[in-house]
Parts: C-alpha cells; structure tokens; sequence
C-alpha cells in the first residue's frame, strides 16, 4: 500500500514538475530578469564611462617613441619602468613574508592565539587606506634614509600586497581536501613533508591568483609613492633616489597647463590601465586553469 501511494506521489510530482508556469510566475520570472538586466547595466555605466573618456582622449596622442622617452620629454618611458621596480620590489618584500604567514595560519596555527592575533592584523590591513600606508612608510624608511627612493616606494607597496597574499594563502590552503592530508600521513608522510609538498603545491594556483591581485593593487596606487619615492622627470638615478612612477605622473601632470603635458595625462591612463588589465587577465586565467584541474 505505502509503495502504491509513493508511486502515485511521485507521478503527481512529475506532472506538477512538467507543466508549464503559470502566468503570474512567468511574468514574475520576465520581471525579475528585466530588473537584473537593468541594474546590471546602471552599474556598468560608470565604468564604461570612464573607460571610454581615457579611450577618447589619450589614444590619439599615444605614440611608439613614448615608450622610450622621459616624462621631460613628453614620454613616460622611466615612469613605466619605475612602477616595475618598485611594484617588483614590493613582491620581493611581500610574496615570501606573505606565503609564509598564510601557510602558518592555515596549517600549523588554527588554535593558536598568535595566529588569531595576526589573522585579526592582516584583515584590519586590508582596510587600511593607502594614504596611511605612505605615511607609515615615510617614518620608517624616508626619515632614516634622509631621502626619497624606488626602496621606500617598494617598501610602501609591499605593506599593502601582504595582508592580501596573507589571506589568500590561507584562504587557499583550508580549500584543499583533509582527505589528501590524512592520505600523506598514512603513508608516512610528517606534518611539514605534507604540507610542503602535497597541500602548498595543490593550492599553488589559488596562492599564484592572490598575488597577482595584490601585484595590479599595488601597480595603481599613488599616496604611498607620493611620500615615499616622490617623483623624477628624468630616469632614475639608482634604487636609492627618487623615482618616477604612472599613478604619481597623472596625479602630478593633471593640472599642467602645457597642452603636451595635459594629453601625457591621458595617454598615460591608457597605459597604466593596459597594465593592470593585463595582471587582471592573467589572474582569471589561472582562476580558469585551476577550475579545470
């Protein structure tokens, strides 16, 4: 009897589940997806429209011998190379430090109160503005040196990469299954074999996505590169001099009445978003990557 009634259920079910909605539910469904639609666009207006004016005005004055010239010289070529270096710099400072910390979080100090305590320190960093950051990094690294460098900028840089490569880590590291632990330390494998070589290098991709996040962060930032490595019209003289960078040449060029100067602006914008869209490309691809494994 009980499987009598469970079969006639269960064709009741299949009928309610093949008939087609009724119109209030297919207006509703028409209604919802409208409105979807449309704040999704509201939101991508401002983007796009901001995106379209740099277009509009800075691709008409870039040109190939740019890449090559000083600011000086109408060009932004020692602007691009600073940014590498200290962006470069600041990944040196970070990536280890910020690996390091994220794996001790996730691996060998869930219960430990230090561990919390820096957990805690790492997302409150996230949030500090980067105003703050330049400041710290001018108190530290400018007054002692008595000058402004790429140091003081890659230093400034690598505060705000870490709390970033930190949670990332960690947060990469809790993704990967207990079952492939358990599996290493039943074939004898010890604490720190397992997760040198089983749990970090599966969630490689994960920790490779954080910190190329943290790298096209770091890459836009102006306040901290104000304080720290200031900025030069010609190339740098050395790691240890001021340096000139995108974000620092657009903020300082902006309000320039020289013409020339005024359409740099724009042409640069242009550049420093390719740059930073690159990273972003390449941090969804191995998002893609890690996806299909």
């Amino acid at each position: 009897m009980s499987g009598y009634i469970q079969s006639k259920t269960d064709e009741s079910l299949a009928k309610e589940l093949c008939s087609p909605l009724s119109t209030e539910r297919v207006i509703f469904t028409y209604a919802m997806n409208a409105i979807a639609f449309g704040l999704t666009g509201l939101a991508l207006i401002p983007l796009l429209s901001i995106l379209w004016e740099i277009i509009i005005r800075g691709i008409s004055g870039l040109k190939s011998e740019m890449f090559v010239k000083t600011v000086i010289d109408n060009g932004f070529g020692n602007a691009i190379l600073g940014t590498i270096v200290m962006v470069l710099v600041g990944a040196i400072l970070s990536i280890p430090t910020g690996i390091m910390t994220g794996i001790f979080l996730a691996e060998f100090g869930q219960t430990n109160s230090i561990a919390s305590f820096v957990r805690f320190i790492s997302s409150i960093l996230t949030g500090v503005p980067s105003i703050v950051v330049g400041v710290f990094a001018y108190g530290v690294i400018v007054l002692v040196t008595k000058g402004f460098s790429a140091i003081a900028g890659g230093f400034a840089l690598a505060v705000i990469m870490l709390p970033v490569i930190i949670l990332t880590t960690e947060e990469s590291l809790k993704l990967i299954p207990t079952s492939q632990r358990l599996a290493s330390a039943a074939l004898g494998g010890t604490h720190f074999q397992t997760t040198s070589r089983i749990v970090v290098t599966a969630a490689i991709p994960g920790i490779t996505t954080g910190i190329l996040l943290a790298v096209a962060r770091a890459a836009g930032e102006t306040a901290p590169l104000i304080f720290t490595a200031l900025f030069s019209l010609d190339w740098s003289e050395g790691l240890l001099s001021p340096t000139a960078s995108l974000p620092v040449l657009i903020f300082n060029l902006y309000n320039d009445p020289d013409p020339e100067k005024g359409q740099l602006v724009w042409t640069t914008s242009i550049v420093l978003l390719s740059l930073i869209l690159c990273v972003s490309i390449l941090s969804r691809l191995v998002i893609s990557q890690r996806k299909l494994k």
